[in-house]
């Protein structure tokens, strides 16, 4: 992906709906600044996404929170969450302070091995739980809000290609359905605690927010 980001699914499915919808997209949808190396990956990710759901609750009369901080870490030197260590080869969003903190390390090693494609799904995931957070969703298993946070990832990325903030290159579509089932649960066991669907379903509920938008999730 190159500049302004070919990352994503215009053919994400054969009926997508056309990219003129009425999704907002980010403030002021002007073409991203180069994003061809992962510490501007990252920073746009993290830009866009924001801008996106800024204007989002916008929309609906509401006020959106950013988060308080978007912290790297290494291994297992990153920032407790209510306590609790934060783990290696991870990201994640901890309601407690209302942040995102994710592993530099591996975060990089996903991008050079599976293409920038790897930012453009996890960290608009964990702004969809922030965003969870903020409509106070409850759930009653654990998949179902790892589920909702893929969906509201399609519904960003959708939403900013839309608005021309991004653009799509062939080949992309297949680069973020790869960073899904990366990772994808091994099996469909939904009460374990952790669980986040298998790849097929972690697929279906991106390709549902891209094609329907953040709405439908």
């Amino acid at each position: 992906m190159k500049v302004r980001h070919c990352l994503l699914l215009l053919l994400l499915m054969a009926t997508a709906v056309a990219c003129g919808s009425d999704r907002p997209g980010p403030e002021a949808a002007t073409p991203a600044p180069l994003g061809q190396t992962f510490e501007s990956d990252i920073r746009l990710a993290k830009e866009l996404s924001e801008a996106y759901w800024r204007q989002a609750f916008a929309a609906d009369g509401l006020a959106y929170r950013p988060v308080t901080a978007f912290t790297a870490y290494r291994g297992d030197d990153g920032p407790d969450c209510g306590g609790l260590p934060s783990v290696p080869n991870n990201a994640f969003y901890c309601a407690d302070g209302h942040f995102i903190a994710y592993d530099e390390r591996w975060m990089r090693k996903l991008y050079d091995e599976m293409g920038d494609g790897s930012v453009y799904v996890i960290i608009p995931h964990e702004f969809g739980h922030a965003v969870q957070a903020q409509l106070n969703s409850g759930f009653r298993l654990n998949v179902e809000r790892e589920l909702q946070a893929d969906c509201y990832a399609g519904g960003t990325l959708g939403a900013l290609v839309a608005g021309g903030s991004l653009e799509a290159e062939p080949g992309d579509r297949d680069e973020l359905f790869l960073n899904l089932a990366a990772a994808g649960d091994p099996t469909d066991d939904w009460l374990r605690p952790d669980a986040h669907g298998t790849a097929e379903q972690r697929q279906a509920l991106f390709a549902k927010g891209y094609n329907e938008g953040a709405a439908a999730c």
